[in-house]
């Protein structure tokens, strides 16, 4: 009998979505420039640096707490626990918006107006395609514990 693994069915590794849409907003900047005066400037430097720290101080926690649990970070696979605490009292999401964070830090470093107008975008891809899909799995997997938690932990923030 072949028994379907089941999984939040995420194909594209969410990462990558961060790397890939901030890659497009410097192929669009290529073909409909914008005027870059706020780049290179000590505040954007300052700003970039600060968010990808704060985005840091997301990612890394989830990541430690996954390795702890041993769950996997890959969506394609099975969770093998809820994670509740630690990082995940603050945020459901916290390595989502960790790199939420760092993309808008490297949009200050090394970005250009087309990467915060894409940002909304961004957010958009993550919350209905990649959260979208897990929150459902979560919940049929770990039914009203899942339930119990969302009433208690904010998505993003």
């Amino acid at each position: 009998m072949n028994k379907k693994i089941d999984h939040p069915s995420v194909y594209v590794p969410p990462p990558l979505l961060y790397v890939l849409i901030f890659f497009i907003s410097a192929f669009i900047q290529k073909f409909i420039p914008l005027p870059n005066i706020f780049f290179g400037k000590d505040f954007a430097f300052i700003s970039g640096l600060l968010f990808i720290v704060a985005g840091l101080f997301f990612v890394f926690p989830a990541l430690i707490k996954f390795y702890k649990t041993k769950n996997t970070i890959v969506t394609i696979k099975p969770a093998n626990s809820l994670e509740t605490a630690g990082i995940y009292s603050v945020s459901r999401n916290p390595m989502y918006l960790g790199l939420l964070a760092i993309y808008i830090g490297m949009a200050f470093l090394k970005g250009n107006d087309w990467t915060f107008i894409c940002i909304p975008f961004v957010i958009l891809v993550i919350h209905f395609y990649v959260i979208g899909n897990e929150e459902k799995y979560l919940q049929r997997t770990f039914g009203n514990d899942y339930k119990e938690y969302r009433k208690q932990v904010r998505r993003w923030i």
